[in-house]
């Protein structure tokens, strides 16, 4: 019932921004389709989220001194909007960009699968750092690098590992940005280093948190303040820390998703948290403050009735 609910238009509530999604059923990675002369692409799974306002308007109303560029705080089970500010305003974002990455990656790999890491300097900025060249790496683990430390090295070696290359990477990308009716995002990198490109607004990055959370795998590494992987390195394995500021500070019911940094994006952040068995969410878009402007809207989010 709450998979109905969430699915109803896209943006009616923000306005006619058009980004309403077509829903299908099955599950996520229920199969592959073939992109006109391209690489093959996950077929569409279940719509991961639409929003929607409550009547009367946004209860929450919070007047930060210095505001975020653009932002939402939505509720992840129901899709009603709590509060918004220039949430259909396209933006740089950054690392929030490998949420569609491990999308990707969960729908086409195995956690098992071994991926073969590239050798020479294939990646630059944000690293796990220690990937051995030419070695064999389970998927999971660059998962892991992927989401909590934001590896551009673990984004591009999965993205070579299931499309050939990065550029039939982010041909599946942006088609499946495309099935899921994602009209603000598009991608050129599967990283987001330097802003190559990559765009979005917070409406489309409110539909992909749910879709990461749906994904149980996923669900499980953005919710890892830390997390200890097998790598072929002396001492067989990798520590790997959490960028997210709500998990690493203790933020009560954090379960998630993934931070983003760059001169341009400025801080960014997807989060969830959950408490009485309910779910909410917040995106930031360029942000003074992610971590305190995240808790308040939280707080107020979760005193709201029927939040």
């Amino acid at each position: 019932m709450r998979r109905a609910v969430a699915a109803a238009a896209l943006c009616t509530a923000l306005g006619g921004c058009g980004a309403v999604l077509s829903h299908h059923t099955g599950a996520a990675a229920a199969g592959v389709e073939q992109i006109s002369n391209g690489p093959v692409a996950p077929a569409p799974g279940p719509l991961p989220l639409s929003v929607k306002l409550a009547a009367g308007g946004d209860p929450v109303s919070i007047p930060f001194h210095v505001p975020p560029e653009s932002g939402l705080l939505f509720d992840l089970d129901t899709g009603r909007i709590l509060w918004r500010r220039n949430p259909e305003k396209v933006l740089p974002l950054a690392s929030l960009t490998k949420m569609m990455t491990a999308l990707l990656v969960v729908a086409t790999t195995r956690p098992g699968d071994l991926v073969r890491i590239p050798r020479g300097r294939y990646y630059e900025g944000s690293a796990v750092g220690i990937l051995p060249h030419r070695k064999l790496v389970r998927a999971e683990t660059l998962l892991y690098g992927l989401m909590l430390p934001s590896g551009n090295d673990a984004a591009r070696a999965l993205a070579i590992h299931v499309a050939g290359s990065v550029p039939a990477f982010v041909t599946m990308m942006n088609a499946r940005a495309a099935q899921l009716g994602m009209r603000c995002t598009h991608f050129t990198t599967p990283d987001g280093y330097l802003d190559a490109g990559n765009h979005s607004c917070a409406v489309d990055l409110a539909a992909m948190a749910r879709a990461v959370l749906d994904e149980p795998l996923l669900a499980r590494i953005v919710g890892a303040r830390s997390a200890v992987e097998p790598l072929p390195i002396k001492g067989g394995r990798v520590w790997l820390y959490n960028n997210n500021p709500l998990l690493r500070l203790g933020y009560p019911g954090t379960i998630g998703i993934k931070t983003g940094y760059t001169d341009l994006a400025g801080h960014c952040l997807v989060a969830a948290v959950r408490r009485r068995g309910h779910r909410l969410g917040v995106v930031l878009l360029h942000s003074p403050d992610t971590y305190n402007q995240a808790r308040k809207l939280f707080d107020r989010g979760f005193a709201v009735p029927g939040a």
